[in-house]
């Protein structure tokens, strides 16, 4: 099963919403074995997860880490299926 966590600052509005999105573009991609949780930018970092997404915002905050996807705009599920289907590209190969 694939672990999703989405970030914000506060971990309560803009990772709830980005968490539908996500949850959106997967189920759009066919994609079934995940599940997402939301958080906020100081408790991600203890969080086990095989990719995160957030916003542009906190780009220097995940400049050390190669499994984050940064989105212009949350609630657009084409931006989201794009990014996330490169994102899985880039995994397999």
């Amino acid at each position: 099963m694939t672990k999703i966590i989405t970030v914000c600052g506060l971990g309560v509005g803009s990772s709830l919403i980005m968490k539908m999105t996500v949850d959106s573009a997967m189920k759009q991609l066919g994609k079934s074995s995940y599940e997402i949780e939301h958080w906020d930018m100081g408790t991600v970092k203890g969080k086990p997860c095989d990719f995160i997404v957030t916003t542009y915002e906190f780009e220097k905050q995940f400049a050390d880490q190669d499994n984050v996807i940064f989105v212009k705009n949350i609630v657009d599920v084409n931006e989201m299926k794009d990014k996330l289907s490169a994102y899985f590209s880039k995994l397999e190969g």
